[in-house]
């Protein structure tokens, strides 16, 4: 009975033992899980210096002008239009020019009547000089007397002065059948070199007076960029240094380019100085008038 006592009393004291360990565990917090570690800050790496300094400016061409009338008239004919392609000297309209044709070809009569009239002055000369020197040849042998030679020469230089006077008529008239030949000329309106028709401003039938603009007419190549540089630049563009050039419509299309003129002065209110390039070649892309992006190696 006794020993039975002590068992039970040792199982209680186990159990008890064993609810406070059970009690004391979960009462203690659980172990915090370690931090995992910060991933390094990410360090961009500086974006290298490009190497080329891009600006825009304008494509232009040298030749580009208005014809304008040198004379005042109606006009006959146009026969171009915007944008057709011209030759130098080609015609491109013409006036009414048929009272000045009129008077063109009475002159033309008048001229070769009076060149008539000075070849038979300058035929007299010649029969008056050859009846002077048979007179003088006479005369030596005394077969005629001194008044009869003399009045030979007399006839002879007086020929001689009307044939000069002939020939200043002659001369003056040829200076203004000249300026009536300029005036129909005027009449015809020309392309001053070639290139394309950029506007016209004439139709048939109108009237026009002088200095009116009859056609814009530009050239299409060579086709030149013009556009600044900052001042750092001076020293480091030059004459002859390549560039590549491209419109903004068509960016891909790239295009070489030669440094043809550099201004030697810096221009105080922006710190730039001019340069103007040429393009190679006829680039079907490229036109007078549009804007294009130019491309220049920086400096070292």
């Amino acid at each position: 009975m006794r020993a039975y006592c002590k068992a039970q009393i040792a199982i209680v004291v186990v159990s008890g033992l064993l609810s406070l360990a059970g009690c004391s565990d979960a009462n203690v917090p659980a172990r915090a899980a370690a931090p995992e570690p910060a991933p390094p800050p990410i360090v961009s790496a500086k974006a290298p210096a490009p190497e080329y300094y891009e600006t825009s400016g304008p494509l232009v061409v040298e030749n580009q002008i208005d014809v304008l009338a040198q004379r005042e008239g109606i006009v006959a004919q146009v026969l171009v239009d915007t944008g057709a392609a011209v030759q130098k000297g080609q015609l491109l309209a013409s006036l009414d020019d048929r009272q000045l044709q009129a008077g063109y070809e009475a002159f033309q009569a008048k001229l070769r009547s009076m060149y008539a009239n000075e070849a038979n002055f300058e035929a007299e000369v010649k029969v008056l000089q050859s009846d002077l020197d048979r007179a003088e040849a006479m005369y030596g042998e005394q077969l005629i007397t001194d008044q009869q030679v003399e009045h030979a020469r007399y006839k002879l230089a007086e020929q001689k002065f009307q044939t000069e006077r002939e020939k200043q008529v002659v001369e003056e008239n040829e200076a203004e059948f000249r300026s009536l030949k300029l005036e129909m000329e005027k009449a015809r309106i020309v392309a001053p070199f070639s290139g394309v028709v950029g506007r016209r401003y004439i139709r048939a039938g109108q009237r026009v007076s002088v200095n009116d603009r009859l056609f814009w007419i530009t050239a299409t190549s060579p086709i030149k960029v013009q556009f600044t540089l900052p001042e750092n630049f001076v020293g480091h563009i030059r004459k002859g240094q390549e560039l590549s050039v491209s419109s903004v419509a068509a960016p891909q299309q790239i295009h070489l380019a030669h440094v043809t003129v550099v201004s030697p002065v810096v221009d105080p209110a922006s710190g730039t100085i001019d340069v103007q390039a040429q393009v190679r070649g006829e680039p079907a892309d490229l036109r007078p008038g549009m804007t294009a992006t130019v491309r220049v190696r920086k400096p070292q």
